[in-house]
């Protein structure tokens, strides 16, 4: 009977909120700063351009046309002249629509939207393109406007094609093997691999290591274009979780491979295959295959490969040359860390026997300079050049090197840990200069001559402009974003306040509603606050500020701060968060809160919500659950007990469970103290979640009812942890601010 009659409560309420929002939605018509949840859940500033890239040659700058662009339609392929900066169309979306496509399902197009997946490769020769339509493989001819189909994989997108180095073949993945197709479309293919089992992976990148050791690939081709040296990853001791489809008649299971704390990883070598075919020659390593990580290796020379490999622990990180041929490796330079290591960039091998590697090993991420011998790779340990960079701020990312001029592009957060420029400097450690303008954020990717590169521009008011640059000179904006008009009746600013220690600065973002009066104004709570390269709070134009603006055209303040354990900020900043998931990042928000309420009387302490997404949601549920003062909540997607996440990110902070004598596993997860719930909750989670699973709100549910605890649930039929689409995306933010509503405002029938 409880059930039933809530269930009704929750349709009236439903209802009452989706009339305010109607209200909201005809009035925006005559004041376009008043936002509403469709606007929350699209780009208010227009599509920017997407798959940038540069010719190898560096002479032109192409990119997918967006809705708004001033070149082309929605789906060209745009070309800019570097030296003249004259733009035109390369492809038309006619003409690249008339090649065949095949239908991309809901997790592939996910997954190829988060990580960035491109849907065309330039060749060597900067004349030809590679055009991944759903899986067939294209060869677009630039000068003659027309595709020759080369490879028909039938199995979707993400088979990671590539041009070998001297354009004459293409190389791809179909059924877990490494396939290569002369670019002549006569060509038969050639079968590299021939494993038939389900469980090994040759070349192809499973989900953990995607996920969380930013793997987008797990093959390369060599210098001289005559073999590959691949990944083979063995996923057969990796434990399955289900993914159940209800929408069916019968439902079905999507069975994902994914390692747990302290289950074993996927079984990982390095094999050098000939592109010709034939057997592989693995590399012999001295690591435990079912443990430790391989999540970077490349060509050094023809001859010669690099390996990286993470010790499980993530504590020692060790780089081996090898010979191809024999498959002896040699042990040439090792990062250390007494906690664990922020890996997060590639291995910039340079000529002259040269490599630009990065390391926080002085508490700040920072690029270092190796040499080692050309002419025998194997026969001495890399030694130190120099130290490139130093301070206290970042090296956010190696954009390029230009070993012409001996010059190193990279971005860093030097000035701000909330802003971003690029900068270069030299490989002798000198001539270091920045080389972008303005406050704010820079999103840059340089030309392979190192004389352009773009700039993707934003700042907290100013929304994302994208020009093109020559270095050292100027400008040239190719896309603006749509005029946003300021949010009516809202006001956003940022803020800072001291750590729950007492010394350390905090940065947040506060969003406050006009016209108010003292103790009048509830005050929600949107932090992240888990490990990240970068810090949440940035001096940037962030799509989901309009959800802010929203809520704060309804009535509620929005506090987001970033607090110790967060990124960008160091390795004593990131490292707070070492086997500590949830107290010091709960002391630092509630010393933040109280600092807010002191220094803005409008707000009402006694009326406090928090809501967030993933991590979010996880601290969401933490919040809820260890103080009393939060009297509303939103947890999309949450982990609730830290076992559900996958190995190499938990792991990291909160070590192999088995081996942790403090047991944060169980005094650091939400669910064991779910019992102990303050205040009413919502969760909200896609019934096709792959990253975390919808087995975490289940088993927080269950101590809920068990407690006869009150709660709400929203799932969302067959979405993925982004719950993408606007349909869905619509019912998430009304649900959202329906909860507010509900359990925030003085006049809430229901208010707890």
């Amino acid at each position: 009977m409880r059930l039933l009659l809530r269930s009704t409560l929750l349709l009236s309420l439903t209802a009452t909120c989706a009339i305010a929002q109607t209200t909201v939605q005809t009035t925006s018509a005559t004041d376009p700063g008043l936002r509403t949840i469709a606007d929350a859940n699209k780009d208010l500033t227009g599509t920017p351009p997407h798959g940038t890239s540069w010719s190898p040659d560096g002479k032109l700058l192409t990119y997918i046309a967006s809705d708004n662009d001033p070149i082309g339609k929605s789906g060209d392929i745009v070309q800019i002249e570097a030296a003249t900066g004259h733009a035109s169309v390369l492809a038309t979306a006619d003409q690249l629509s008339k090649l065949t496509t095949a239908a991309v399902n809901e997790k592939d197009a996910d997954h190829r939207a988060r990580y960035g997946m491109s849907a065309y490769i330039w060749a060597a020769d900067s004349k030809h393109l590679l055009l991944d339509k759903g899986g067939r493989l294209w060869l677009y001819d630039i000068a003659a406007g027309t595709g020759t189909l080369i490879v028909d994989t039938h199995e979707g997108s993400g088979d990671d094609p590539k041009f070998s180095p001297d354009a004459k073949s293409v190389s791809y993945l179909q059924s877990h093997n490494l396939f290569v197709h002369p670019v002549a479309s006569a060509g038969k293919e050639t079968a590299l691999t021939h494993d038939t089992t389900d469980t090994l992976l040759n070349g192809e990148v499973d989900w953990v290591y995607l996920e969380e050791l930013d793997v987008r690939s797990n093959y390369f081709w060599s210098p001289d274009s005559k073999s590959i040296a691949y990944l083979q990853m063995d996923e057969a001791k990796v434990p399955q979780y289900p993914i159940t489809d209800w929408i069916t008649t019968h439902a079905t299971i999507d069975s994902q491979r994914y390692p747990q704390p302290g289950d074993p990883n996927p079984a990982v070598r390095v094999g050098i295959v000939s592109a010709k075919g034939g057997k592989t020659k693995f590399i012999e390593l001295p690591f435990s295959a079912n443990n430790d990580y391989i999540p970077r290796f490349g060509w050094v020379d023809a001859n010669t490969v690099y390996v990286e490999i993470l010790t499980r622990d993530q504590k020692h990180l060790n780089l081996y040359f090898a010979e191809t041929r024999s498959g002896k490796s040699r042990l040439v330079y090792t990062d250390t860390d007494a906690k664990y290591l922020d890996f997060s960039t590639d291995l910039n091998l340079l000529s002259g026997g040269r490599f630009v590697i990065s390391s926080w090993r002085d508490g700040h991420s920072h690029l270092y300079l190796y040499s080692f011998d050309e002419h025998h790779p194997l026969a001495a340990d890399a030694t130190l050049t120099r130290q490139l960079t130093q301070g206290d701020y970042e090296v956010e990312d190696v954009n390029s090197i230009d070993e012409k001029s001996g010059t190193v592009f990279y971005s860093s957060n030097e000035g701000s840990p909330l802003e971003d420029n690029l900068w270069s400097i030299k490989l002798d450690g000198t001539a270091r200069q920045q080389l972008t303008t303005g406050r704010g954020t820079h999103g840059v990717r340089t030309s392979p001559d190192g004389t352009h590169f773009t700039d993707y521009y934003s700042d907290a008011i100013t929304p994302p402009v994208v020009s093109l640059c020559t270095v050292g000179q100027s400008c040239i904006p190719y896309w603006k974003s749509k005029p946003v008009a300021p949010a009516t009746g809202a006001t956003s600013a940022i803020v800072s306040v001291t750590a729950a220690d007492g010394k350390t600065k905090l940065y947040g973002r506060l969003t406050l509603p006009a016209s108010t009066t003292a103790a009048s104004v509830p005050l929600i709570l949107n932090p992240y606050n888990g490990p990240t390269p970068e810090s949440s709070i940035r001096n940037s134009w962030s799509g989901g500020q309009i959800f802010n603006e929203l809520l704060a055209q309804h009535g509620f303040a929005i506090l987001d701060v970033d607090t110790r354990g967060s990124g960008g900020r160091g390795r004593d900043f990131q490292q707070a968060a070492f086997r500590n998931f949830g107290p010091v990042q709960l002391s630092d928000q509630l010393a933040a809160l109280d600092q807010i309420l002191a220094q803005y009387p409008q707000l009402d302490p006694k009326r406090i919500g928090w809501w967030g997404w993933s991590w979010g949601g996880t601290f969401t549920l933490y919040a809820m659950t260890h103080t009393d003062r939060i009297r509303a909540g939103v947890a999309v997607a949450p982990v609730t007990d830290w076992r559900n996440y996958d190995s190499i990110y938990t792991e990291r902070y909160l070590g192999i469970p088995s081996t942790e004598p403090n047991n944060t596993y169980t005094t650091d997860s939400p669910v064991t103290e779910a019992a102990k719930l303050k205040g009413r909750l919502l969760i909200a989670h896609g019934t096709g979640d792959d990253n975390v699973h919808m087995a975490n709100t289940i088993q927080f549910i269950q101590p809920l009812i068990d407690a006869g605890i009150p709660y709400d649930l929203q799932l969302f039929p067959r979405k993925t942890h982004s719950i993408a689409g606007p349909t869905a995306r619509d019912e998430l933010y009304t649900r959202i601010l329906w909860q507010f509503e509900t359990y925030l405002k003085p006049s809430a029938a229901n208010s707890p």
